[in-house]
């Protein structure tokens, strides 16, 4: 099989294996599985004749590493039969326009994961409240009015942009704090851009849980983030601060809707963030699956039951493509 994999400049920049990224895990899993793999970003994407291409390389495994071959190869990506579309946020106007080089892509002859239209129409903090009952109370917005009497309300609340991602730009703020004004400008761009406003849970303290979807299926596994020590939030990727944790019956019953919802949207990889069994984000664009913890506190194989769900999944299509089903 033929696949390509989209994947952030950084990574393709520090391309080996590194037990901490998901890409690379998929990647080599694939490869061990005698599939051909190419790697491309979104930079590399192209429109000719109203026809999709791509600028790409071809990776290979050696010795339990990963390589690409620096030969550029142009190919247009309908002769892959899979893309797995992994760009890291931030969703600006660059991932944005790379998107739409996929509307001019033939699901008939190739599948494309995530589906790159439901990422561009599902931003991960504002759409997670289609599922409101299930999140802690929360706004959108830019009025600065609106956030105080939010803030008013609640004592303690979290700002987020709407389109950034691994916690940047997330502020916790309390009433009284002599910097709110300065805070809410800043956030807000001066009352011009929309955050998601939530209400702070208590429990943040004690981090979040890491619930990861495969299509329409809760997987089992799950590991708690917790925050550093000079910060109230997960934002270090380390053996102390990835524990792990478990989803209780009622939990996974609930979030059992929320991950049908998303497949049905071509969205089957995708990783909820919760706290105190609210879900506090909902990842699409390009989960972080945590591999290696997973595999250490589970014993298991996360990447070969990820991968072969994958390629089950294209199999699956092309034989019901060749049966006219």
């Amino acid at each position: 099989m033929n696949i390509l994999f989209i994947i952030d400049r950084i990574e393709l920049k520090y391309f080996e294996f590194n037990n901490l990224v998901t890409n690379f895990w998929l990647i080599r899993e694939m490869l061990n599985e005698n599939n051909k793999v190419f790697i491309t970003t979104i930079d590399k994407l192209s429109l000719i004749d109203a026809e999709a291409y791509t600028h790409c390389y071809e990776a290979y495994e050696k010795s339990g590493n990963i390589f690409y071959d620096k030969q550029d190869i142009h190919k247009k990506i309908e002769e892959f039969h899979l893309v797995m579309f992994r760009q890291d946020p931030p969703v600006d106007m660059d991932y944005i326009n790379s998107t739409y080089i996929f509307d001019f892509v033939d699901r008939n002859k190739t599948m494309v994961l995530n589906e790159p239209r439901s990422i561009r129409d599902f931003n991960e903090k504002l759409h997670a409240v289609k599922f409101l009952e299930f999140m802690p109370e929360n706004i959108v917005t830019s009025s600065k009015s609106d956030i105080m009497e939010f803030l008013d309300k609640h004592e303690e609340i979290v700002l987020k942009p709407l389109n950034r991602c691994f916690g940047a730009g997330v502020m916790c703020l309390k009433k009284g704090d002599k910097n709110t004004a300065v805070i809410i400008n800043s956030m807000t761009n001066n009352q011009s851009t929309l955050v998601m406003v939530q209400k702070y849970i208590e429990k943040a303290k004690y981090g979040d849980k890491r619930v990861l979807f495969l299509g329409d299926k809760v997987l089992d596994y799950c590991v708690q983030k917790l925050p550093s020590n000079d910060d109230f939030k997960f934002n270090e990727h380390c053996d102390a601060n990835i524990i792990k944790a478990e989803l209780s019956d009622i939990e996974k019953a609930k979030f059992q809707l929320v991950a049908e919802e998303l497949n049905k949207m071509g969205i089957c990889m995708a990783g909820l963030d919760v706290i105190d069994g609210q879900i506090i984000e909902i990842n699409v664009t390009s989960p972080c699956y945590f591999i290696k913890e997973i595999n250490a506190h589970f014993g298991c194989e996360l990447e070969k039951e990820i991968t072969d769900f994958i390629l089950n999944k294209v199999n699956t299509a092309s034989l019901k493509r060749c049966l006219n089903v």
